[in-house]
């Protein structure tokens, strides 16, 4: 069945609905005169070209071209359908919308596609999972294991804890009762298939279950952890079509209110370490899914927040991997600072050892920026009284100083080798300077071979020719006033010159004609294409004067109506010079008499 939301609560979702706050949610936007400014979350970017319209109720990525109300921003962001979309603005509007919904077709549920039974299999075996640990005898040696590590009731239940049983078909029955088939109960990982076909057993027996949740709060898989001994430690789900570690940060759903708040987030490897720093009150606080950090996770990360502390383990992986992670994260845009703990200690211990203060105040407050923490890693393991490494290791420094843009940061850490090593500070700049040179060179190289071509696309758009600039503006300005788009139908009709431009006008004509005030948000939703729906967001987001006078509008006009004269104009000259080149004079002089016509008509 597909569901019908009536007009009219489409209309009071929209009215209720802050499109500020919606894409809050998912990107940190700042306020930039009257509009709001973020990385765009549909394409990697490191400077701000994403920009919301409080105003307009509408958003245009200057970068991509992505554009649209809130309506679409959520379509296109969650990868759901319209009502789907207007569903989830009505929760967050506090609307209600009428169960006596229309049926457009017989099919069986609106939620049969595999992802909705994928995670509603999840959903229902964490419920029950999370009883058996908390209220039955056969979880109560999990239970009494987790308050051995100090997890709490409230922990439990807020990161929805619980205990598989030890059985080989515990959740095959209880899910294939409920209507679940059994090979897409394996497809979700939840079984596995036999050696012999079409028969499945369970994938999680006698395991502390963590369940784990996509970034929108959907239960998508599963890491259990052994009780005594036994391999592996943790029993991850495999990835399938609703699961993909690379692009999921463990409690990100629960963290991202915290994150907005605090304009900062804690990074760690695992989410053991989370629910340590979460019990500390450190609520701020991801975790990548055991892995390496991904460009994916990055770019999840750089588009909600600027700050990053990364807090790894203390042993040389820990090390390594925070060193990784952490220029990966500059690549992306991202302020680094990096909290060590003492070899051998990871969060969880060390909050378990030495308390939630100490944690808080020695550890994350005692954070590294990432240059201070590169002077560690660059060290370590060399002998510095060897006159060779020691000049090695300053190259390294200096090589690294050489990117950082901030002169007073630079100066620091200049004047911290000049005192360490007893070196004239002039030396140390002198080469330093030999490093910035090189790197200007580089990042030349990299401009011609990358970045030229997206300089000749921004030249594109500031070198349109002036009737396509007439139709722009035009249409900027019918978007907003009626009256506009009245005098502009009655003179020009559908005589744009470009065709989506024609397609634009027609659709703000109809849209008046049915009685409505401009309303972007509004037109956009009855507009199928994408592309001119994209491009009717860029036209509203042009900067254009609240009140145009009659010369400015009627200048736009002229030049859109003149602009096929001025074709035909060409053309007749090339018919002009073709006819004297054959010596035709008497055909030359026709056409010429005909241009000269045409241009008394332009300049009526």
């Amino acid at each position: 069945m597909t569901i019908r939301i009536p007009e009219n609560t489409i209309e009071q979702i929209r009215q209720s609905t802050d499109i500020v706050e919606v894409i809050s949610e998912y990107v940190s936007l700042k306020k930039q005169g009257r509009n709001f400014f973020g990385l765009c979350p549909f394409h990697g970017e490191s400077t701000p070209s994403f920009s919301v319209s409080p105003d307009k109720q509408i958003f245009h990525c200057f970068g991509c071209g992505a554009g649209g109300n809130a309506f679409n921003f959520i379509m296109d962001i969650e990868g759901i359908s319209f009502v789907e979309a207007a569903q989830k603005l009505a929760k967050v509007s506090n609307v209600e919308i009428e169960q006596d919904v229309q049926l457009t077709s017989n099919e069986t549920s609106a939620n049969s596609s595999e992802k909705s039974q994928m995670t509603n299999a999840h959903m229902l075996l964490q419920k029950f999972y999370h009883h058996l640990l908390l209220n039955t005898k056969e979880g109560q040696h999990a239970y009494d294991y987790l308050t051995s590590r100090d997890f709490t009731d409230d922990t439990i239940k807020k990161f929805g804890i619980g205990y598989s049983l030890n059985s080989w078909d515990f959740a095959l029955k209880f899910l294939t009762k409920r209507g679940f088939k059994e090979s897409l109960l394996e497809k979700a990982g939840l079984l596995i298939e036999k050696e012999e076909k079409f028969e499945y057993f369970d994938r999680f027996r006698d395991r502390i279950m963590f369940p784990i949740y996509d970034h929108k709060g959907n239960l998508i898989a599963f890491s259990g952890r052994v009780l005594g001994k036994g391999e592996p430690k943790y029993l991850n789900s495999p990835e399938t079509i609703i699961f993909n570690k690379s692009q999921v940060l463990y409690n990100f759903h629960q963290a991202r209110s915290h994150i907005r708040k605090e304009q900062k987030v804690i990074l760690f490897e695992g989410f053991a370490d989370v629910i340590a720093a979460d019990r500390a009150g450190v609520f701020h606080s991801i975790a990548t899914m055991g892995t390496s950090l991904t460009d994916d996770q990055a770019r999840i990360i750089r588009r909600n927040v600027e700050n990053v502390t990364i807090c790894y383990d203390g042993d040389n992986a820990g090390v390594e991997a925070a060193f990784r992670a952490a220029n990966l994260l500059t690549k992306h845009g991202c302020t680094i600072r990096i909290a060590t703990l003492p070899d051998g200690l990871d969060p969880d211990d060390y909050i378990r050892k030495k308390g939630p203060e100490s944690f808080k105040d020695d550890v994350l407050g005692a954070s590294l920026t990432f240059m201070a923490f590169k002077l560690k890693y660059f060290r370590k393991g060399k002998d510095l009284n060897d006159e060779g490494v020691k000049m090695n290791y300053i190259d390294s420094v200096l090589q690294e100083i050489s990117y950082l843009h901030n002169a007073v940061e630079r100066d620091h850490y200049l004047r911290q080798l000049s005192s360490e090593f007893s070196l004239s500070l002039e030396a140390l700049k002198e080469q330093l300077q030999k490093f910035s040179k090189k790197n200007s060179k580089n990042q030349e190289k990299e401009d011609i071979t990358i970045k030229k071509p997206v300089s000749k696309v921004v030249l594109s758009h500031k070198l349109r020719p002036a009737y396509e600039n007439a139709e722009r503006f035009l249409l900027a300005h019918m978007l907003r006033n009626r009256d506009i788009s009245d005098k502009v139908q009655d003179q020009i009709q559908g005589s744009f010159n470009i065709e989506q431009h024609k397609a634009i006008a027609a659709y703000l004509y109809a849209f008046y004609e049915e009685g409505f005030e401009p309303n972007i948000s509004l037109l956009l939703e009855r507009i199928t294409d994408e592309n001119i729906k994209r491009l009717v967001s860029e036209l509203a987001m042009l900067t254009v004067e609240d009140e145009v006078n009659d010369v400015v509008l009627n200048d736009y006009i002229k030049q859109v109506l003149n602009y096929p004269k001025m074709l035909t104009i060409k053309e007749k000259e090339i018919e002009k010079q073709q006819a004297e080149q054959k010596k035709d004079i008497m055909k030359a002089a026709q056409i010429a008499m005909e241009i000269i016509q045409l241009k008394k008509l332009l300049k009526q």
